[in-house]
């Protein structure tokens, strides 16, 4: 099965949302629903749930993740993943220095629309932050979507 990895700093605010936006793109692609999508985070403890607002804006987009619970990123993952995508070059960085052997296929999730930049963390902030970071995902997952499904399923066939 080809996995998708999806990382943050503390896997509450982007990656879940990130990876819940990715995993309903894929369910309308073409026999891509059955892919994994996972999240989980540089710094995250196990077992929290998404921060509030973050729930509340994939309710607005009809997804739900009440039920997710943040995890760390773990070797296991890095190794089962066919794409690891990153909201930071921090992330990618921390994950290179971690998983050396794992670096190749770790990308900002900007890239996937031919820019290089990061998405900023929401935590903390406002509700209309939270829906600005929800959009900014939304969009690069929309407008990156073949190249993201082209790299995933080019490392799934190594």
């Amino acid at each position: 099965m080809t996995t998708v990895l999806m990382v943050c700093t503390g896997n509450i605010c982007r990656s879940p949302m990130a990876a819940a936006l990715l995993r309903a793109r894929l369910r309308e692609g073409q026999g891509r629903g059955e892919w994994g999508v996972v999240s989980a985070g540089i710094r995250a403890p196990d077992g929290r749930p998404p921060s509030a607002y973050a729930m509340a804006e994939m309710e607005e987009r009809g997804i739900d993740i009440r039920g997710y619970r943040s995890q760390g990123v773990a070797e296991k993952l890095m190794r089962e993943a066919d794409l690891v995508l990153v909201m930071t070059r921090h992330h990618g960085e921390a994950l290179a220095a971690a998983f050396p052997d794992q670096a190749g296929k770790v990308h900002l999730l900007s890239e996937m629309v031919g820019k290089t930049y990061d998405i900023l963390d929401p935590y903390g902030g406002t509700r209309l932050e939270y829906a600005y970071t929800a959009q900014e995902l939304e969009e690069l997952i929309e407008e990156g979507y073949e190249r993201i499904v082209a790299l995933a399923e080019e490392k799934g066939d190594d």
